[in-house]
């Protein structure tokens, strides 16, 4: 965990070198911030699949270009997991930063996000780590991505699954 934690430090630190802006500098333009609604839908892999079936979900995010490739924001949203015979159907809340770089400003982007996720409707389980890496396609108002979820959770239990998402850019007036 103290390598995580270092690692995750050290990331940080890097991006804030790539673009060291005084705070005042900061404009928030409908340039350069967004906010991006959608949706997503996956299958569970790994030890969910023992109970789970099939994810859907809200993805809600906000985003700031520090550069013309590299923006920073933050991510949340829903994922409900359709529970399986005998079993509950439950969800993950997910808390998190994220980086995304884009090679163009139309085209291929992929980037990340690493926070916590809350589980809910489970027992002796609260959540843990969620790292969410992507790889998509961008336009100025579209996003459409593939995505690799990881909840590292309580008990050595790793909630995971793939999918794909979508989301729309709700640009600022």
């Amino acid at each position: 965990m103290k390598k995580l934690i270092l690692f995750i430090a050290i990331g940080f630190w890097s991006i804030n070198s790539i673009n060291a802006q005084e705070v005042e500098d900061v404009k928030i333009t409908p340039d350069n911030s967004w906010f991006k609604l959608g949706l997503t839908v996956g299958v569970p892999i790994g030890d969910a699949t023992d109970f789970t079936s099939v994810n859907a979900g809200l993805d809600v995010r906000a985003q700031y270009m520090i550069t013309p490739n590299v923006g920073l924001g933050l991510a949340s949203g829903y994922n409900h997991y359709f529970a399986k015979d005998d079993f509950e159907d439950f969800g993950m809340i997910p808390l998190a930063g994220y980086i995304r770089y884009y090679f163009m400003p139309k085209g291929f982007f992929f980037g990340s996000d690493l926070g916590y996720g809350f589980l809910t409707n489970t027992e002796n389980n609260s959540g843990g780590l969620y790292v969410n890496p992507q790889i998509g396609y961008h336009n100025h108002d579209w996003n459409i991505y593939g995505y690799f979820q990881n909840t590292f959770t309580e008990n050595n239990f790793n909630l995971q699954s793939i999918g794909l998402g979508v989301t729309y850019n709700i640009r600022f007036k």
